[in-house]
């Protein structure tokens, strides 16, 4: 099972940014997925979850209004579209699958790194 998270890079503040998480390996479907960050001396965070089926959303305070959580079950993907960026969204952002069956595994990505800053 691999999670492999990409699109983060540097950007200005204000701007925005599309983070991808390709699964291989499980069946997304089985799996409520999620994305978390950890800045620089924090904890890891809960940025926004996506259920498996239906997906209902949930968001943490500071990013609600500015991100989207999505998913692609047909083609295992997992998308995370960031607006309105400001430095505080510096992290590394990560991927976690986790699934609905409680007897099963989670999983997390490698993470990707964001940058805001001018």
């Amino acid at each position: 099972v691999q999670l492999v998270e990409s699109g983060g890079g540097l950007v200005e503040p204000g701007g925005s940014l599309r983070l991808s998480c390709a699964a291989s390996g499980l069946s997304l479907s089985n799996y409520d997925m999620s994305w978390y960050r950890q800045a620089p001396g924090k904890e890891r965070e809960l940025v926004a979850i996506i259920s498996s089926v239906g997906g209902r959303t949930h968001y943490s305070g500071s990013v609600k209004g500015r991100f989207t959580i999505s998913r692609d079950n047909a083609n295992n993907m997992v998308y995370l579209q960031m607006n309105s960026l400001g430095p505080e969204d510096t992290a590394v952002y990560y991927c976690r699958a986790r699934p609905t069956d409680s007897g099963g595994s989670e999983y997390w990505g490698q993470g990707t790194q964001v940058t805001v800053s001018s």
